[in-house]
């Protein structure tokens, strides 16, 4: 079958140039239709509760995500020129198309609170016009400093800068509002630095970067690929047929994720950077082969049958084994991942393909003359240009020193061991760009100065109390009873009791518009019974709750976790202080509930009546504290989700309510962890089908778990290492281990093959490794040096995940053949017994 396969390749070479050009050309049609997608929440489904929750959240409270504008002025922010600058900047960034204008905070846009004499307040703006004189900047300062909401929020507490919290309709549109943000910022006459930064603008700059650098970094790693195969044959003819088999798999596995209405999100972004080195792996092996096997003067046809007899079930053991180890990552519950897992597979199962269709059809239609050249040159290349020079050590410590080697390959499994228990997961989209990128500098400052530009909600919401209707159905059924002419239909238990409760004292309203007498007086009573009702279901208005919250606030603040909060209490006491006495005494929770609805409705009267809401629902079931974090890490935020349990736990609220999180801080926790397990499923997953198809294709246990030696040492290694060196595991360093998996087996696959081929002809063991360490080895040394070597551009770009990839791709590739060609001899020679049948046996003294 096969056979004849390869006959039918090489005999229509035209037919085959034409199908790779047109898939190549239908498929590459669709990538202008690209969609790029960078935000964290599609990380996780859209059905995930967490994600759910956090988009009811923003709904429930009227939130929109913000860019955050600051000023940082060294000799102090409130002075004139500083003041009239910020206040230029913010009635500037109104303009901007996309701004939510309402909900704007800076020290223009919002309420300064003074008491009016006894029990009365007024609210007037902070800065409604910039000051002249120092003294007018001085007074601004007073009372930012009385006003605990907006101190550290809106200037920092060394009064040394200003921030702009910048609400937008569109996180998708954050960066264009960004950009004309900084140009405000070159049009501005301060002295002082003015710094952007927030997560709706790292990501939507990333997906701007990354769109440019996936035209750069790709195309940058091809060409360095293109010229070490270029040193390596030494044939400019030769190498162009991988380097089409490459670009052919990346734009139609591209062209493919687009043209089924996929976005490309950070980790799609990379399937090409990863095809690239995959793609040509077969092709050095089947060059390498050809090269070796060809002489001047033989059929070229016949030379390449042969080569592809030799090499087609090795090639498709591992392609298929390099396919799983992506596929497997399908068991993740991370849709990027999923996808990305998906379409790597698909573009390595089409670049072996297209290989062994291609490359067999393209050398065979070289000139002789050209294969000679090639075959002749390409030895003197691997004699005199180092392949050799640098396998000959290999060779003799792989063939000298196996006992030494298993003793030093058990110790490293050990260290990796220890290393991968060191193992921290964190990310940070701010930390997607490299230190001196202008968003990290603005993330620095701004949160050096300020309470935290990173956001999380802690939601609490009332239970509903089953007893409190029944209660109430009970009173007014009771009190309808003593009438004749009245009845109360009984209210029934619905997810929104307050909106029934409202609807049920509306139609008592207009009832006593209808009855007299003895009637009205039973209505009335009922009225009474259900206001008093309405008045207990308002959870959130509860002193002794509102307390509770504030204490909470005050634990948070002084665990050094968080940098401050902001909610209901902090509200309440400043209105209650001005209603009071304006003294700092009186800076406390009402007593009562009829005192903290005071104070609610006395700050509906403000410029900024609906930023109440932005803390409490209009029925007071649910309110919200805002957490400002001076860190994105969600190491960071996990550790502030486990303080606020300990101290709920330690610390029971009065009355029954939820506590929840939301907020792009606390989501990038929730799919980080859910990565890390999803990731360890599937690499468990991919171990155990690559070492079942590794024993059926040996027909042997021992043989299938020997190939399975350099992959388990390589990825111990890797990970042992990113825990020793504490580097964060976030999502390109996890799914580099499916990469891990297909490399290093498929250097294994070829090397065992081989090696058994030998062993079966009744070759001793020495013999077998010096065989082995000639073409063979030179094919897994050309492979490991032109991926490791191809791919060091991608240190030079901007963004650290692709500088991630660069250097854990070149780690892995040199790992994985240097444990290939050391550990497997080493192993070979410590089962040697076992490996072969009684009757094929090596003379094992003779070789040892």
């Amino acid at each position: 079958m096969t056979e004849r396969f390869f006959q039918w390749v090489i005999d229509h070479p035209r037919r085959i140039y034409a199908g790779v050009l047109l898939l190549t050309v239908a498929l590459g049609a669709l990538i202008p239709n690209i969609q790029i997608d960078t935000d964290p929440e599609n990380m996780l489904p859209a059905d995930n509760p967490a994600r759910v929750f956090h988009n009811e959240v923003k709904s429930r409270f009227a939130l929109h995500d913000s860019i955050v504008v600051g000023a940082v002025a060294e000799e102090g922010i409130y002075n004139p020129a500083s003041l009239a600058a910020l206040h230029r900047l913010s009635k500037s960034i109104l303009q901007i198309d996309g701004v939510v204008e309402r909900d704007l905070m800076s020290l223009s846009e919002v309420d300064n609170i003074r008491q009016e004499g006894e029990g009365a307040i007024r609210f007037e703006w902070m800065m409604r016009n910039p000051p002249q004189t120092q003294a007018g900047a001085d007074d601004i300062a007073r009372s930012v400093a009385s006003l605990p909401m907006l101190r550290n929020t809106l200037v920092s507490a060394d009064g040394k800068a200003a921030a702009i919290y910048v609400p937008i309709e569109d996180k998708n549109e954050s960066y264009r509002i960004a950009e004309e943000i900084r140009a405000i910022f070159a049009a501005l006459d301060s002295g002082d630095t003015y710094y952007l930064t927030g997560l709706p603008v790292a990501e939507d700059q990333f997906g701007f970067e990354m769109f440019v650098q996936m035209g750069i970094s790709a195309p940058m790693a091809g060409a360095m690929i293109f010229v070490l195969m270029l040193l390596f044959f030494r044939s400019l003819p030769l190498v162009v047929a991988p380097m089409v088999v490459a670009m052919s798999t990346v734009i139609a596995t591209m062209g493919l994720l687009i043209g089924m209405g996929f976005t490309v999100h950070i980790m799609s972004s990379m399937i090409a950077i990863f095809l690239m080195p995959i793609a040509v792996v077969d092709s050095v092996h089947i060059m390498s082969e050809f090269a070796d096997r060809y002489r001047p003067g033989r059929d070229a046809r016949e030379t390449m049958r042969e080569v592809m007899r030799h090499l087609f079930k090795p090639m498709l053991l591992t392609s298929v084994t390099s396919a799983v180890g992506f596929l497997s990552l399908m068991l993740t519950p991370i849709p990027p991942v999923q996808i990305f897992g998906a379409f790597v597979a698909f573009g390595i199962l089409l670049a072996f393909l297209l290989t062994i269709i291609y490359i067999p059809a393209y050398i065979t239609r070289m000139k002789p003359e050209t294969l000679s050249a090639l075959q002749a040159a390409q030895h003197r290349s691997d004699k005199a240009r180092g392949i050799d020079s640098l396998l000959r050590p290999i060779a003799a410590l792989a063939r000298r020193r196996q006992g030494g080697l298993l003793l030093a390959f058990t110790a490293t499994l050990v260290f990796s061991a220890i290393g991968i228990g060191k193992i921290h997961i964190n990310d940070n989209p701010i930390n997607w760009f490299k230190s001196e990128h202008e968003l990290r500098v603005a993330d620095r400052a701004l949160n050096s100065h300020f309470a935290g530009t990173y956001d999380a909600y802690l939601v609490l919401s009332a239970k509903e109390d089953g007893g409190a209707l029944e209660k109430l159905n009970r009173d007014a059924t009771r009190i309808a009873a003593s009438s004749d002419g009245v009845s109360w239909r009984p209210l029934q238990a619905e997810a929104d009791f307050s909106a029934a409760l409202d609807r049920r004292i509306t139609e008592l309203d207009d009832a006593l518009f209808n009855v007299e007498g003895d009637n009205a007086e039973i209505i009335e009573q009922l009225l009474a019974t259900a206001e008093q009702a309405r008045t207990a279901s308002k959870t959130l208005s509860s002193p002794a709750l509102l307390n509770w919250m504030a204490e909470l606030q005050q634990h948070l603040a002084d665990s050094g976790l968080v940098g401050k909060s902001n909610g209901l209490p902090q509200l309440v006491k400043t209105v209650n202080r001005e209603l009071v006495s304006g003294e700092p005494q009186d800076y406390r929770i009402p007593a009562t509930a009829a005192g903290v609805a005071q104070t609610l409705l006395q700050y509906q009267s403000s410029h900024r009546p609906a930023d109440l809401w932005h803390f409490v629902t209009p029925d007071y079931r649910s309110a919200l504290l805002w957490v400002q974090l001076t860190s994105g890490d969600n190491q960071h935020m996990n550790a502030v989700v486990a303080l606020v349990e300990q101290y709920v736990a330690d610390n029971p609220p009065p009355l029954a309510v939820e506590l929840q999180w939301a907020g792009k801080a606390y989501l990038n926790s929730v799919w980080q962890d859910a990565m890390v397990a999803g990731m360890m499923d599937s690499l468990m997953s991919a171990f155990a089908v690559v070492l079942i198809m590794m024993v059926l294709l040996f027909r042997s246990l021992l043989w299938g778990l020997l190939a399975m030696l350099p992959l388990t040492l390589t990825i111990s290694l890797i990970y042992g290492m990113v825990g020793w060196l504490g580097i964060d595991y976030d999502m390109p360093i996890a799914v580099l281990s499916a990469l891990t998996l297909g490399l290093s087996v498929d250097f294994a696959i070829h090397f065992i093959e081989r090696t058994r081929s030998y062993l079966h002809s009744g070759r001793g063991y020495a013999e077998t490794m010096r065989l082995m360490f000639d073409e063979p080895g030179r094919a897994i040394a050309r492979n490991a040096l032109v991926i490791a070597l191809g791919f060091t551009p991608l240190l030079f770009a901007p963004l650290v995940p692709y500088v991630t990839v660069g250097i854990f791709l070149a780690t892995i590739m040199a790992a994985s053949a240097l444990v290939t060609l050391l550990l497997l001899p080493a192993g070979i020679w410590a089962l040697q017994r076992w490996l072969v049948p009684a009757d094929k046996a090596m003379p094992v003294a003779a070789d040892a």
